[in-house]
């Protein structure tokens, strides 16, 4: 790419738009121009409005300190200055929906991190691995939103990425019944244990509203296109519950399944290492080479060990063996910041614009 696109960040100082600054930073086709956060944020330098409350564990970019917040109510003065933003707002579901659909009809692209648009019909919702192809309902937004290039776009929650790569890659086999039980890192909070000390040594056994994304948003990203919509997938069922525990990054799934054709091991465990998608065919920059690993020892994956496979955009499943009442289970283990959050918006972006539906304005 001979120029970058100009990026904003929306939301730019919480710990999900840091996330997105840092893992921007030296990115070959994206050069981060604008950040915008609230008007309590406005007008001071992103060094001020952050202050103490830079999460990441890599020190802040020097290239966006001196960039002046702008207000991210300000809609046109923000999309006059970029190609696209990455939105990571902090507002209720409402404002959000408003908000990123005011930006789309300015003619800019939004690539959200937010829940706000994932079951809008003509919003695409995307592992770009798994239904890049789902893109295609943009153009039917398009016409909607009476825009010519602007949209919006968005990734799943954080809590999928753990099992919904593996239903894909045994989709031959019919996958018909998942139970999974995920064990959330804090990071998925937007916290680290400086500013929730009480979840040292505790668990909580209620995530709000996590367990019905767990359950629905694999069967959208499974489903197809049709007349301009995301038709969700009708299997497999999945039931879920989500517990919050003592990890920083990292989100692990304990899962169930059945299926309609059985597998054996070694067939399940083939398709996980061959799975490719769009990403890896057209070697994105921020695509894992490897998408997931499968390790054989009876102790993986840890978070401390593997969180970071493939820089945190790598799914890692071990533990894959037979049940007494399902037909096989599993552990899974994927970065909630990185390939959960950010890092799974960041390669939808890339998608994207490899198909051209991002290009300078």
């Amino acid at each position: 790419m001979e120029q970058k696109l100009r990026v904003g960040i929306l939301g730019a100082t919480g710990m999900v738009g840091q996330r997105f600054i840092s893992l921007l930073e030296d990115h070959p086709w994206f050069e981060v121009v604008t950040v915008a956060a609230s008007a309590r944020s406005a007008g001071k330098s992103y060094e001020q409005a952050v202050g103490d409350r830079w999460k990441m564990a890599s020190p802040m970019p020097e290239s966006v300190k001196g960039l002046t917040v702008l207000n991210v109510n300000e809609v046109e003065k923000v999309a006059a200055t970029v190609d696209f933003v990455f939105s990571a707002v902090d507002m209720t579901k409402e404002e959000i929906r408003a908000i990123e659909e005011e930006y789309a009809k300015t003619e800019t692209p939004v690539v959200s991190n937010n829940s706000a648009h994932r079951w809008t019909p003509d919003v695409p919702m995307v592992v770009p691995e798994i239904n890049s192809e789902h893109f295609e309902v943009i153009e039917a937004q398009k016409k909607r939103l009476g825009t010519m290039r602007g949209f919006i776009a968005v990734k799943p929650n954080c809590s999928i990425q753990s099992y919904a790569p593996c239903l894909a890659a045994w989709k031959e086999f019919g996958p018909k019944e998942v139970v999974a039980t995920t064990y959330q890192a804090i990071s998925g909070a937007g916290k680290t244990f400086k500013d929730w000390p009480e979840m040292e040594g505790n668990v909580i056994p209620y995530i709000g509203g996590e367990e019905e994304k767990s359950e629905q948003e694999p069967l959208r990203v499974l489903g197809h296109v049709e007349d301009g919509q995301i038709v969700k997938a009708d299997l497999p069922k999945i039931t879920c519950q989500c517990i919050r525990v003592p990890v920083l990054n990292g989100h692990t799934a304990a899962v169930f399944i059945n299926f309609e054709k059985k597998p054996t091991k070694e067939q399940l465990i083939e398709k996980l290492l061959n799975y490719k998608g769009y990403p890896q065919e057209e070697g994105l920059p921020s695509a894992p080479k490897q998408f997931i690993q499968y390790l054989e020892e009876d102790n993986r994956p840890q978070v401390k060990l593997d969180v970071d496979f493939e820089k945190g955009m790598g799914v890692s499943i071990g533990r894959l063996r037979e049940d007494t009442i399902y037909d096989y289970k599993f552990i899974g283990l994927s970065h909630n910041t990185v390939r959960g959050a950010a890092g799974g918006a960041v390669l939808c972006a890339e998608a994207l614009t490899a198909k051209g539906y991002i290009k300078a304005k």
